[in-house]
């Protein structure tokens, strides 16, 4: 018996190691905070009508503020908290060093969600992204006080319930793009499982808190 588990035990170390690479890869390609300018993108390429109004430059401006706004200020107060040792990661591992993040992307969320009501010049359907994305972090901050929930399948779960909506708003058949978010979540839910101390439950329920928020704000907003 001895001898046989020694035999095993360095294949399944050699195989969660080749497992925990593209894991990792995952995790940092689809990182929540990439998410909305994901969504913006797809839209630009999905519905490019929507953006008539506007030139090419204005257009990639606008892309390029958007990720501005919901990725680079929200990671800089990371690295912030990080230098100033008031989070010991910059990877936020417990849930106490995820409390001031979720204020700062709340406040940007918000923030672009306030743009989108009074701007003329982008999709309708980010109203009701922003406004998800924004009370999905609202939720998740009360729910980080008891369990360690998922960003990236709060992220995951935004996404693909935007697509499926998208597709609703415009009347359009959406099926590929869909399928593929489908499978894209169930692999950065693997990943983050492989990778992470993440329970299943922590996992599912940020899946679940980004898909029904997404439905909450499209039905307040539209």
């Amino acid at each position: 018996m001895v001898n046989q588990f020694e035999i095993i035990q360095p294949q399944e170390q050699k195989q969660s190691w080749w497992l925990n690479i593209p894991a990792k890869i995952i995790s940092y390609i689809f990182h929540p905070l990439f998410i909305p300018t994901y969504i913006v993108v797809f839209l630009v390429y999905q519905f490019p009508y929507e953006f008539a109004d506007i030139t090419d430059w204005k257009l990639k401006l606008k892309v390029f503020s958007i990720f501005w706004m919901t990725a680079f200020f929200p990671a800089f107060a990371v690295f912030l908290l990080w230098k100033l040792k008031l989070s010991e990661s910059i990877f936020l591992r417990t849930q106490k060093e995820r409390i001031i993040p979720y204020f700062v992307t709340m406040f940007f969320y918000w923030w672009m969600y306030y743009l989108s009501k009074n701007q003329t010049d982008q999709p309708e359907v980010l109203k009701f992204f922003y406004f998800g994305i924004f009370w999905s972090s609202i939720i998740g901050v009360i729910i980080n006080n008891f369990i360690k929930i998922s960003l990236h399948t709060i992220g995951a779960g935004s996404a693909l319930m935007a697509l499926i909506l998208f597709s609703f708003y415009y009347q359009t058949n959406l099926g590929l793009a869909i399928s593929c978010a489908v499978i894209l979540t169930g692999i950065i839910a693997s990943a983050r499982l492989l990778v992470s101390n993440h329970t299943i439950l922590e996992i599912c329920s940020g899946l679940g808190l980004g898909v029904i928020c997404q439905i909450a704000g499209y039905v307040i907003c539209m």
